[in-house]
C-alpha cells in the first residue's frame, strides 16, 4: 500500500541494494562472520560495548573483534596508553562473552596502523572468514582520507552506527553500505580521561573491573 512499483524493465535503487547484498550474503555463507571494531580503547567504555554488543546480535555476525590500535595516524600518539595496558582493559570488559573478541592483531603491523593493512593481513590469514567494518557516522565523513578507502569500499561490508549531531550522507547508498540502530549514548573516551584527571568519578561509564584497574593503576590521573 502506497508503495511505487518500478516500471517495467527498470529495478529501484533500493530493490537492487538488497539484490546485491544478498548475492554478497550468499557468496560468503559458508564463511565465518566476523565484524571488527577498530578503536584506542583508551579506555574502552559501555559506548564501545553497547555497539559491539549491538552487532553481536545480528544473525549473520558470529563474532565482533575489538581491534585494539597500538597508534592510530589521526590521533596524538603521546595521548595514548601502552597498548598491552589499554588491551588488557578490554579483556576485562568483554571477559565471559565468548561473542565478543580482544585483538592484538595491529601490534605485529607496521606502524601506523591503517585499516586496509589490516583487512589485508586478516584476509590472509583466514581466507575462510568475511569481515565485516564496524563504522561510526563521524568517521563516514572524513572516510575519503583513509589510507585506499575505495578498496575498503569495494571489497569489504560496513555496519555504520548512529552519531549524535552526525547525518549519514555519503556511500550510504551503496549496498555493502549498512546503518545500525544503536542507542546513542554520549560517552567518549576523552571525557573519561577529563573525569579522571580532575578525580572525578567514572563508575557506570565503564564496566566495574575496568573501573577498578584504572583506579588501582593511577591510569590517566
Amino acid at each position: 500500500m502506497g508503495e511505487i512499483l518500478p516500471v517495467k524493465g527498470q529495478i529501484s535503487t533500493e530493490l537492487l541494494k538488497f539484490a546485491i547484498l544478498q548475492l554478497i550474503l550468499t557468496m560468503s555463507v559458508n564463511r565465518k562472520q566476523i565484524g571488527l571494531l577498530f578503536g584506542s580503547f583508551n579506555p574502552i567504555h559501555l559506548g564501545h560495548l553497547i555497539i559491539a554488543e549491538t552487532v553481536a546480535n545480528y544473525a549473520h555476525i558470529d563474532q565482533v573483534w575489538l581491534v585494539v590500535s597500538p597508534q592510530n595516524p589521526l590521533k596524538e600518539k603521546k595521548t595514548l596508553l601502552n597498548q598491552y595496558d589499554r588491551l588488557h582493559l578490554v579483556q576485562l570488559a568483554i571477559e565471559n562473552n565468548p561473542r565478543l573478541v580482544a585483538s592484538d592483531i595491529e601490534f605485529m603491523l607496521p606502524k601506523p596502523s591503517y585499516t586496509i593493512n589490516t583487512l589485508t593481513y586478516l584476509q590472509e590469514k583466514y581466507p575462510n572468514y568475511a569481515f565485516w567494518v564496524i563504522i561510526g557516522e563521524d568517521n563516514m565523513e572524513h572516510f575519503h582520507k583513509w589510507k585506499n578507502y575505495e578498496a575498503i569500499l569495494k571489497y569489504y561490508n560496513l555496519l555504520v552506527f548512529p552519531r549524535v549531531n552526525h547525518e549519514p550522507v555519503l556511500y550510504t547508498e551503496l549496498p555493502n553500505v549498512q546503518r545500525l540502530k544503536v542507542p546513542m549514548i554520549e560517552i567518549s573516551s576523552t571525557y573519561i580521561r577529563e573525569l579522571l584527571r580532575q578525580k572525578k568519578s567514572i563508575r557506570y561509564l565503564v564496566p566495574e573491573k575496568v573501573h577498578d584497574a584504572i583506579m588501582d593503576s593511577g591510569w590517566w590521573r
